[in-house]
């Protein structure tokens, strides 16, 4: 054994601080779910425009991106309101990529 290393260990340092883990949930805000009508509306717009610009990347950038013809989030739009979905879903079905090839 190294002499040398008995009394460094046995000096005390610092108190370590309290863990936080479990005291930190009680803090977090309460989440309610979506109700049932917002969270199909959100889906399926979703769904539509996945299916629709081509994949994921495309629909994420247009579904989260402010919208000015359409006032605001087409997400959040589209998941507000009935109304909301219609013309998001307008605006994703005449969505065009590039010119039309033919």
């Amino acid at each position: 054994m190294n002499p040398k290393a008995q009394p460094d260990s046995a000096t005390p340092g610092p108190a370590p601080a309290p863990a936080k883990s479990h005291s930190s949930r009680l803090f977090r805000p309460k989440r309610t779910p979506l109700p049932r009508d917002d969270a199909r509306r959100q889906g399926n717009i979703s769904s539509l425009a996945y299916l629709t610009m081509g994949g994921r990347d495309p629909a994420m950038a247009f579904l989260n991106a402010e919208n000015p013809a359409l006032g605001g989030r087409p997400l959040a739009l589209a998941t507000a309101s009935a109304e909301g979905y219609a013309r998001v879903a307008a605006a994703i079905r005449a969505w065009s990529p590039g010119p039309a090839a033919g």
